[in-house]
């Protein structure tokens, strides 16, 4: 039970995130970038969240049953930083959706993310 508060955040977050992926690609402010889950959306909703709520729920099973290893520990770390990082994106989605981020703004984020993923890889 040592994981309990972080895996449950991780699974708060795995689902604001597929709530907020609904509202911005429904409405036609940012499309689904991961190509399996906008398949999902393509069929509908529920798929969509169906796999997302599975996806987690299986992630906190296995988490909490093998938490006390020291690889689980750092999983959980690495998927937090993950859906944090991914938080701040739907924040900026949110700003730039309600017009409080120009475009010139948009436009210079967007480059400076496609240089910090070309130094990733």
């Amino acid at each position: 039970m040592r994981l309990f508060r972080r895996t449950t955040l991780l699974f708060g977050l795995n689902l604001l995130d597929a709530l907020l992926t609904l509202v911005w690609v429904r409405n036609g402010i940012a499309t689904e970038g991961n190509q399996l889950m906008a398949k999902l959306l393509e069929i509908g909703d529920l798929w969509f969240l169906g796999a997302k709520i599975a996806i987690g729920a299986i992630a906190v099973v296995v988490l909490l049953k093998w938490g006390t290893s020291k690889i689980a520990e750092y999983g959980l770390a690495v998927a937090l930083a993950v859906y944090i990082g991914l938080m701040g994106i739907h924040i900026f989605t949110g700003l730039a959706a309600f017009g409080l981020i120009s475009a010139a703004t948009i436009e210079q984020v967007s480059h400076l993310s496609e240089l910090a993923f070309a130094a990733i890889i």
